[in-house]
């Protein structure tokens, strides 16, 4: 019945298949009225996602995992992903939500759940599912219903976030959650070697100076990065540099061979072959069957 409720108020925000913000900031909802055949490509900052209604799957490097009404989706990091509907119709759309997480945030919340100090996490990943309870269902479908009222949703729906965190955080993967927030925490240094391989992507780094960036050693950097990511930092980085080509086609209407040069590819017949093996198809190919099935102009959020 809780499920039900909250099916249908993200049914009213998202009332065609699409990525819809709400009035809160860092809240958006999404409607799918298929499955999808072919993967949707994005890179996606940390977030917590649940599903009211179908189900999906994620993948970045070689996990994949699928999660459902039953469950809840974290991002630690900035992740470059994969996702397919797996379960969806128009009788029984597939609907979702999504609450940016702020790091800061988590790490204060984080304190007030565990006073006597965060238990150590059994892994450090960046992209897990656990199991989500009634008590963070309540909560969401609380939130969703303040966004009625501009002043509710101003006034009481930062409280309601927080209590969806802290929810989240008293869960067994909350130890886990936590590492989002905590100061030199395995996590957050490679969140903030993430954010600095984001802001360089274009350029020719390397492992060495990715490392210095997280003052790290190259071979630890190396090893901790692809333990939270699934991907080596030059993997991530190359990831990086095709989801934003592939953006620019579609959405600035760049020409490949553009597109390759802005995102710092030197050989055209390089961006070519590795955006093929990633995309499954030549850039302008790819970009064209995009454009025709209609997707280019859909958000792909989780």
């Amino acid at each position: 019945m809780a499920l039900r409720r909250l099916a249908n108020l993200v049914a009213r925000y998202a009332p065609h298949d699409g990525a819809f913000p709400l009035r809160l900031p860092g809240t958006t909802v999404v409607r799918r009225s298929q499955t999808t055949s072919e993967p949707t490509y994005s890179t996606v900052r940390p977030a917590v996602c649940m599903i009211a209604q179908g189900a999906k799957v994620v993948m970045v490097g070689r996990d994949v995992l699928e999660y459902d009404p039953a469950h809840v989706l974290v991002l630690a990091v900035d992740l470059p992903i994969s996702s397919q509907v797996i379960r969806a119709s128009r009788t029984e759309p597939y609907l979702g939500f999504i609450l940016d997480l702020d790091p800061a945030r988590v790490g204060e919340l984080a304190t007030r759940v565990y006073p006597r100090g965060v238990p150590k996490a059994s892994d450090i990943r960046g992209l897990y599912v656990g199991r989500s309870t009634d008590g963070i269902v309540d909560a969401v479908r609380r939130l969703l219903e303040l966004m009625a009222d501009p002043e509710d949703a101003d006034m009481l729906g930062p409280i309601v976030v927080d209590e969806i965190l802290i929810r989240l955080l008293r869960t067994a993967i909350g130890p886990r959650v936590a590492q989002i927030g905590q100061t030199k925490s395995g996590v957050q240094r490679m969140g903030e070697a993430v954010c600095w391989i984001r802001d360089h992507f274009a350029q020719p780094i390397t492992v060495e100076e990715m490392a210095a960036a997280v003052h790290m050693s190259a071979s630890s950097f190396h090893e901790r990065f692809k333990a939270v990511t699934s991907l080596s930092p030059l993997q991530y980085q190359k990831v990086l540099r095709l989801h934003e080509a592939r953006r620019l086609m579609l959405f600035q209407r760049m020409d490949a061979n553009e597109a390759c040069h802005r995102v710092g590819y030197l050989s055209s017949s390089q961006f070519s072959r590795e955006y093929s093996r990633f995309f499954g198809s030549a850039p302008t190919r790819d970009v064209a069957r995009v454009r025709r099935e209609g997707f280019a102009r859909k958000n792909s959020h989780l």
